[in-house]
């Protein structure tokens, strides 16, 4: 078996976010769907013999003790006590953007791991250890894009056509904690069922309250919907537009104003992580 592994960790996007209440412990009940991005950062994992978790790379501002994919791999059960590895992090995915970077990361820690120290984890025990994480690690876990019920960690695969989108990434960062704490969020949404989604029947319950408090956000939102319908992904800072192709979705960003960075990504049904830990197919 290879001692190292090199992985696309894929960002997301919430294509829609409906808040429907909040539980005794504080916790906000939603719905969402996750939409895995062919889009994200790479990860390379040097397994070794030193008994110790190293990480090297861009954007290595967090503490140890605070990072996701140190915190992932700590998390693991090893089988021996010698058992190490060297984390090599290319990051491309903003922070605080809503696009479920550190979450992709420790779900990509747990999954490479699982493979490298061979320690034959099935995807459930693996999501277990994920939601302690973050509420958003299971679904990069399972690794499919998935309807997402309770505070997100109710799963339903769901397969989506082909769709491109245009994601700006506006020059700020977005407090999730200040969001989910403004006494104007909507916070009783009624549930809907997945067919309601298709039907067009949906919204983000943050949107309002983001653009209002963010005029970088709703310079971007402005920007996307000279193209059709924008939307915030979680809550935020990024926004993004749908286009039923590739050409069209460079086309918009081609407009992009300067004061504004994007990239275009296609969605997918299945996260590259869980095609390259399967391997070739015959």
């Amino acid at each position: 078996m290879s001692s190292s592994l090199t992985l696309l960790s894929p960002a997301k996007l919430n294509l829609f976010l409906h808040i429907t209440g909040r539980r005794a412990d504080g916790y906000h009940q939603l719905q969402t769907l996750f939409q895995l991005l062919d889009w994200g950062d790479t990860l390379t994992f040097i397994s070794n013999n030193s008994g110790e978790i190293t990480l090297s790379g861009s954007e290595l501002d967090i503490p140890a003790e605070q990072n996701l994919i140190i915190r992932a791999a700590q998390a693991l059960p090893r089988a021996h006590r010698d058992q190490g590895v060297h984390i090599i992090l290319d990051k491309r995915i903003p922070e605080g953007g809503g696009l479920g970077g550190g979450s992709s990361n420790a779900a990509t820690t747990l999954l490479a791991l699982n493979q490298l120290w061979q320690l034959g984890l099935a995807t459930v025990p693996l999501q277990q250890l994920g939601v302690r994480l973050g509420a958003d690690v299971p679904v990069f876990t399972a690794g499919h894009t998935a309807w997402a019920e309770g505070v997100g960690d109710i799963l339903t695969p769901v397969e989506l056509a082909e769709t491109w989108y245009l994601v700006v990434v506006p020059p700020c960062h977005v407090s999730t904690a200040e969001i989910f704490s403004n006494e104007r969020l909507t916070r009783n949404t009624s549930p809907i069922k997945i067919a309601a989604f298709f039907e067009g029947h949906s919204r983000n319950d943050c949107q309002k309250i983001v653009r209002e408090l963010y005029p970088e956000i709703d310079n971007a939102l402005n920007f996307l919907e000279n193209f059709g319908e924008a939307r915030l992904t979680g809550t935020g800072a990024c926004v993004f537009a749908r286009f039923p192709d590739e050409s069209r979705a460079r086309s918009a960003l081609g407009q992009l104003p300067d004061s504004m960075t994007g990239f275009v990504a296609k969605g997918i049904n299945e996260s590259p992580v869980l095609s390259a830990l399967a391997g070739p197919k015959d």
